[in-house]
């Protein structure tokens, strides 16, 4: 019988991102995707490493962002499907009630790369283009939207439209940020000794 796992990330595994919101001591950290399964996303209480909240997205993190003041987690999310599309979701999960939402309308949705609260209405995304028909430039440029809402936390499911989602090309990265995710918990590790 195996003993039951003393690591306190255990529920996310490998991590693909982590980012620290060390105002309010909060931890959030997503896992790698395997095929044909969710990828988990955890929020920790950094003082001892409780974990508050817990969802999973059908495709692989690439970046999350704690609201400023609300008790909010926008991840974003997405893959390119290896033919056409880069499909994602742009996820807000609640952490008080581990309640998650999918903003975008569409079916498809967007491969979501950047986040980053501006100010607590407007969230500043970063996306792949929809797809690469006839676009050379699909792996390496995006589009960036800033996206403003009065409170985040009544936003309803699926209520960003392409309207919402407009904006200009701008140069798009894919980082690969598993290890400094790496680095991120390893340093909190140590910090709390476990």
């Amino acid at each position: 019988m195996t003993a039951p796992s003393t690591d306190p990330f255990s529920p996310v595994g490998d991590p693909a991102v982590a980012t620290l919101d060390e105002r309010r001591g909060l931890l959030a950290v997503a896992g790698l995707r395997e095929y044909g399964i969710p990828a988990p996303v955890a929020v920790f209480d950094t003082s001892d490493l409780s974990s508050l909240a817990l969802t999973h997205s059908r495709f692989p993190v690439w970046t999350l962002a704690f609201h400023p003041r609300l008790p909010l987690l926008a991840v974003g999310t997405g893959r390119y499907d290896g033919g056409y599309f880069f499909d994602g979701q742009l996820l807000l999960l609640h952490l008080g009630t581990g309640e998650t939402r999918s903003l975008i309308e569409h079916e498809l949705g967007r491969q979501v790369l950047e986040l980053e609260w501006v100010d607590e209405h407007a969230l500043r995304i970063l996306m792949a283009p929809p797809d690469d028909w006839q676009d050379e430039q699909a792996h390496v440029e995006g589009n960036v939207a800033m996206v403003r809402r009065n409170d985040w936390s009544t936003v309803p499911p699926r209520s960003l439209t392409g309207y919402d989602l407009a904006g200009p090309t701008v140069p798009a990265p894919r980082p690969d940020n598993r290890e400094t995710a790496r680095r991120t918990l390893a340093e909190i590790r140590r910090v709390r000794g476990c």
